[in-house]
């Protein structure tokens, strides 16, 4: 890599300070399309303080520090967004900007050096004035080593979303220290010596860590740090050492089965068999015996008695998946099962104990399958017991550039590939795509790009083939019948001929209307990603069309 140059001073922040709107009469500050809230130093302080003598400075650290990371790597999805025509380092300032925006301190940029085609990185950024060191040093004096814990968060994430690529920003020089200013150094997280305590908290869950499996020597595919995924990782922390049933619930390829596999690892039945069945594959005429076994002569075929994946798994975890493809009479008897701790192969009299603890998942809501008279109601209730959600990928979002490393690193160990990283159009379309396949389209994308792209050569948008091609354009237009085409001329032709035309309730809503109902149309009624197509929130997309629907009625 180059020797890395001084960086040009950062562009014009009125860009980014326009984001910012008031609205008192409804008490609301909007931050681009988020909500967002003012809060004074001596609060921010409180709040901190509060933290670090409650929890201790070591879980308060890693905690803000995640925090920030989340924060930063929403702001660089956005980024592109906000200055689209834009080189890299005009596009990376509004990282620093975002932060100065938001009173934690004004930055400078020393230097700066990306190459997204190798994954290389390497800068250093120096934060003047830091909120989080003065209100650090007003609690608790001078500290003997660094304490802007949500600041390195925040340059982390937002570099790391960037560079498609975990990037530690480490504070090597820090205000609460002592120092005139706080001295940020960034380069690729695999890059520092991995004892450090800060490389744990951009990394998956420690608890993950701690609970994989050491013959695999990663961890098993889950990884995280959204809030969604720490929610689940915070529900099977609270369940996995019970005997309690847990029922996944999720879309298809949000990874049911592996987190139902780390709960089994985090419970004390860890060294006991865990077996998987996939419901919805299994025949329905063989679905009892495959579960519950099967006698010599129970019926044609059967010409010796063997055991069911209950007698399998006895002392450890049954998961099934797809519970809800599970004939009325097998469930039956899955109840008894739970219930009874016992099962009866098929064509047999006789009753086998089983200690078995069973999870299980769908990706339906589970109560309309009892509605719809497909589901026993006494089973739902006893599977509903402890359920965890787990949200599809297009809402954990933070997560992606963890998994895009993950995935990359492992696929090229598979493959024997040695593939550097993502350009930067290919990290920016993946992060503007709606994965309706979830994670495990994200990892046949990752494993199809790493088997087409050259060694040595970085991932680009032809090795994706994300589904329907690349992301539509920021900029679009509308036509009077109300569709969507690229284009500014078009833009201000067709705007003028929807502003030329009469309507019975206003030009501009007609407009809004139009435009709204086209883009939830073309995501397939999937509220988030017209948001995502329109720049707005999914909320405010949700409240609009209930008020033009309400007029319209």
């Amino acid at each position: 890599m180059q020797p890395a140059t001084p960086a040009p001073s950062l562009p014009d922040i009125r860009d980014l300070a326009e984001q910012v709107r008031f609205t008192p009469d409804t008490g609301r500050i909007w931050v681009r399309d988020q909500r967002g809230v003012l809060l004074t130093a001596s609060v921010y302080g409180a709040l901190r303080r509060e933290l670090i003598d409650r929890l201790g400075p070591a879980v308060a650290r890693e905690l803000l520090s995640r925090i920030g990371y989340a924060e930063g790597g929403r702001d660089a999805e956005s980024a592109r967004r906000l200055r689209p025509h834009v080189g890299y380092f005009d596009a990376f300032a509004v990282g620093p900007q975002v932060h100065a925006l938001a009173g934690f301190g004004w930055s400078q940029v020393i230097h700066l050096h990306a190459e997204p085609e190798t994954g290389a990185f390497a800068g250093e950024f120096v934060v003047h004035d830091s909120l989080e060191a003065s209100v650090h040093v007003d609690a608790y004096g001078t500290s003997p080593e660094p304490v802007c814990w949500m600041q390195s968060g925040y340059a982390s994430g937002f570099a790391s979303a960037f560079a498609g690529r975990p990037i530690l920003m480490r504070e090597v020089e820090c205000r609460g220290m002592g120092h005139e200013a706080c001295r940020l150094i960034g380069k690729p997280l695999d890059e520092w010596l991995t004892e450090a305590p800060d490389t744990r908290y951009y990394q998956p869950e420690s608890s993950v860590n701690r609970f994989a499996d050491p013959e695999a020597g990663d961890t098993d595919g889950v990884v995280g740090i959204s809030a969604g995924f720490g929610a689940a990782m915070h529900l099977l922390r609270k369940a996995a050492g019970s005997r309690a049933t847990l029922l996944f619930i999720g879309e298809t390829g949000v990874g049911k089965e592996v987190f139902a596999r780390l709960a089994h690892r985090m419970s004390g039945r860890r060294n006991e068999p865990f077996i998987a069945v996939n419901c919805a594959a299994l025949p329905e005429t063989l679905i009892e015996a495959e579960l519950f076994g099967v006698v010599k002569g129970a019926y044609t075929g059967a010409s010796k008695s063997r055991q069911g994946r209950f007698e399998r798994a006895d002392g450890g975890t049954l998961f099934l998946d797809e519970v809800t493809s599970l004939s009325l009479a097998a469930q039956g008897k899955l109840l008894r099962a739970l219930q009874e701790r016992e099962i009866e192969r098929v064509g047999d009299s006789q009753t086998r104990r089983v200690d078995v603890r069973v999870m299980a998942a769908c990706n339906e809501d589970l109560y309309r399958a009892v509605e719809a008279k497909r589901f026993r109601e006494d089973l739902y209730f006893r599977l509903t017991t402890f359920p965890v959600p787990i949200p599809p990928l297009r809402e954990r979002r933070d997560d992606i550039p963890l998994l895009m490393a993950y995935l990359l690193r492992r696929f090229c160990a598979v493959h024997e590939k040695n593939v550097p990283g993502f350009t930067a159009r290919a990290v920016e379309a993946l992060f503007a795509y709606d994965f309706p396949g979830n994670i495990r389209e994200l990892e046949n994308l990752i494993e199809r790009a790493v088997l087409l792209v050259g060694d040595g050569e970085a991932i680009d948008l032809p090795q994706l083939a994300l589904r329907g091609g690349p992301p539509r354009p920021a900029a679009f237009a509308l036509d009077v019948a109300g569709r969507l085409s690229d284009g500014t001329d078009a833009l201000r032709q067709q705007a003028a001929g929807l502003l030329a035309a009469q309507t019975s309730r206003g030009r501009f809503d007609a407009i809004e209307h139009a435009l709204l109902e086209q883009a939830v149309a073309d995501a397939h009624g999937n509220l988030a990603a017209a948001a995502r197509q329109l720049g707005l929130t999914r909320r405010q997309v949700q409240l609009r069309l209930h008020k033009h629907r309400q007029r319209s009625s």
